[in-house]
């Protein structure tokens, strides 16, 4: 697993050169993190800010840890499948298993979550077996949404979870619309959404904003700042202070927390959630993270980010850092990591044998899902597509 030892050295707070020569001051990039008005909860020593102590048990602690080591072993496993040719996409979370625990952790189980497209972590928290998440990743018949999206559009009905969209931004009017229907039936629900920094020059997300701030939707809007919109980094963004700011314009708290920071992530989304409960309204939350591979499987970092730019977020991995309290306050060992992960990697491997060897999806089955009872024109259309030829291998089931 590639993680590093912890604690660390602060990241350098410096001017960032642009492509342009030009010099833009870095009060937006995610180097940002120790800035004053970042929460933060997890020390450099493994203890806790007693004022920003979200009060987890030792068991949730551990809980949280496995599921982090879980995700971090799965993003390895699905890169090297997709380099080996036997899936085609996937699109991860190194470094970010912090922000999007942290936060689906904080949510109340009748809460729902609406996913950008890194958020597979929080689909398993939920509750979606692994399982059916790798039926995804290879498209075979057991895949919840049996093969009609790439590989990482999953979703999770059961687990109030969302449907994946590839589109930029437009889960989150979803997101704010689903949360208003809740308002008006006087439901108790609050909603989580995520999106990457890149989102919030979208209409999706002003249009978001705007109707979340004027009815007052009891949303969390999660906004991981990551560093990078794909090859465009976060001060090439936006002339706002900062990406939490932005929900001034619409009457929507901000808040800013270390996104790397297990304990501070909890504590912020927790406060978030109570807020929309208290029918206050929604809160945005800028999580200061970065993406320590490239934007997916199909992009190459290298192109336009040194890697010697790499080291300091290493160096604030949120996984050494929570082992790290974890060896302080429970006594955990290097025995006890070694043992979780042969676990994980015995159970991706089960995974992976079983998704290989069932079936594709069947030709008919794409017409299904839409309509309790199927209309006569896709009658129609699915009978002339089972009568016709095809190649060799396509349809065959």
């Amino acid at each position: 697993m590639s993680t590093a030892s912890y604690p660390a050295p602060s990241p350098a707070v410096s001017p960032a050169p642009a492509n342009d020569g030009s010099v833009h001051p870095v009060a937006r990039h995610p180097h940002d993190a120790t800035a004053p008005d970042v929460v933060r909860a997890l020390r450099e020593d493994g203890t806790l800010d007693p004022k920003n102590d979200p009060g987890l048990r030792t068991e949730e602690v551990l809980s949280l840890y496995r599921a982090m080591v879980r995700t971090r072993l799965l993003d390895e496993r699905l890169v090297i499948l997709q380099r080996q040719g036997r899936i085609g996409f996937h699109i991860g979370s190194l470094g970010e298993e912090a922000t999007i625990l942290g936060s689906a952790f904080a949510m109340r189980q009748n809460d729902w979550i609406f996913p950008c497209y890194r958020e597979f972590s929080a689909a398993l928290w939920r509750g979606m077996p692994l399982q059916r998440y790798i039926d995804n990743m290879f498209g075979n018949a057991n895949d919840p949404v049996k093969g009609r999206q790439m590989p990482d559009h999953y979703t999770w009905k059961k687990g109030r979870f969302g449907s994946v969209s590839s589109p930029i931004g437009t889960q989150i009017t979803q997101a704010v619309g689903f949360a208003w229907g809740a308002k008006v039936k006087r439901e108790d629900t609050a909603v989580l959404v995520y999106f990457g920094e890149g989102a919030t020059s979208s209409n999706e997300f002003h249009n978001g904003m705007n109707f979340a701030g004027v009815f007052k939707t009891p949303v969390v809007f999660m906004c991981r700042n990551n560093g990078w919109a794909i090859s465009v980094p976060t001060e090439r963004q936006t002339a706002s202070e900062n990406f939490a700011v932005k929900g001034e314009a619409y009457g929507i708290p901000g808040v800013r927390v270390d996104g790397n920071d297990l304990f501070a992530v909890v504590k912020v989304t927790r406060d978030a959630v109570a807020r929309a409960a208290r029918g206050e309204g929604p809160t945005i939350i800028e999580a200061l993270t970065y993406r320590l591979s490239g934007h997916s499987t199909s992009d190459d970092p290298k192109v336009y980010r040194p890697e010697a730019g790499l080291d300091p977020w290493r160096r604030l991995d949120p996984i050494p850092r929570v082992r790290q309290y974890l060896e302080r306050t429970a006594g955990w060992s290097e025995a006890q990591d070694k043992q979780i992960e042969a676990e994980i990697d015995a159970e991706l491997k089960a995974a992976v044998v079983e998704a290989e060897k069932t079936a594709q999806p069947s030709l008919e089955s794409m017409f299904e899902d839409v309509y309790a009872e199927m209309p006569w024109h896709l009658r129609e259309q699915r009978d002339e597509l089972l009568r016709g030829t095809r190649a060799k291998g396509h349809g065959q089931h």
